[in-house]
């Protein structure tokens, strides 16, 4: 199976529009394929149901798309939180028994994180340590604003001292026109003060937006092969 995490800078930088986004792509271009968000936390409760927010929105953008959580919580406080306020311990052999099951159904896997790389998830564990358990290659993306390059190189050093495999950054929500130089050179300023490649520039998309719109987002702002570090035949008939 393909497998690619997604995190961020933070919280609410595009992770999961990112996610969905990929996923949908993939899906478009024959993978059958599965977002997976181990820990979600701010789920809301709905006719007696809990709903995970994020997985609500990917299958928005296309009913297809597999979604699995493994922990769901109604906080939306930091997982490590989030876990103790309602007395349930992260286990990451529960994560990878369920991951499992998903590599063996999809052709394509995203994991969607929570927050960003340094993110706990308990005690000595963060969510760049589950990329690792689970031997995941880790997308960054970063949303462009004044400390974006200070968080982007902090999450990059981080994750790279953990062992991850950080296969890139995207950057999302990058202003067409700004006349800010810190907010302009955040692509530059990565790659040249880290090891890490620049695989995507995606510009502001305005909702409502159809899941056409997003899927063309991606293919125009990212390199989608990089980022999967896959050849697709269909890419090179469009």
């Amino acid at each position: 199976m393909i497998k690619l995490g997604v995190t961020s800078i933070g919280y609410k930088k595009g992770k999961t529009f990112v996610s969905a986004g990929l996923a949908s792509t993939m899906q478009s271009l024959g993978y059958a394929t599965c977002v997976y968000k181990p820990v979600h936390t701010g789920g809301i409760e709905k006719n007696g149901f809990m709903q995970a927010q994020d997985l609500t929105f990917v299958t928005s953008m296309d009913p297809y798309i597999g979604t699995k959580f493994s922990y769901l919580f109604k906080s939306e406080q930091e997982p490590v939180i989030a876990s103790e306020i309602e007395n349930t311990r992260i286990d990451k052999f529960i994560i990878q028994n369920e991951f499992q099951v998903i590599s063996e159904k999809y052709d394509c896997g995203i994991i969607d994180g929570n927050g960003g790389i340094a993110t706990p998830l308990g005690v000595n564990f963060s969510e760049a340590d589950l990329f690792k358990f689970l031997r995941v290659p880790v997308l960054i993306v970063v949303t462009p604003q004044k400390d974006a390059v200070n968080e982007a190189i902090l999450s990059i050093n981080y994750a790279q001292q953990k062992g991850v495999d950080v296969r890139g950054v995207v950057i999302n929500d990058f202003p067409e026109f700004s006349s800010d130089e810190c907010i302009k050179n955040i692509p530059r300023l990565i790659e040249e003060y880290t090891d890490v490649k620049i695989l995507g520039i995606i510009e502001h998309l305005k909702s409502p937006f159809t899941s056409n719109d997003l899927i063309a987002t991606i293919l125009n702002g990212t390199d989608v092969e990089s980022i999967f570090d896959l050849k697709i035949e269909k890419l090179g008939m469009c």
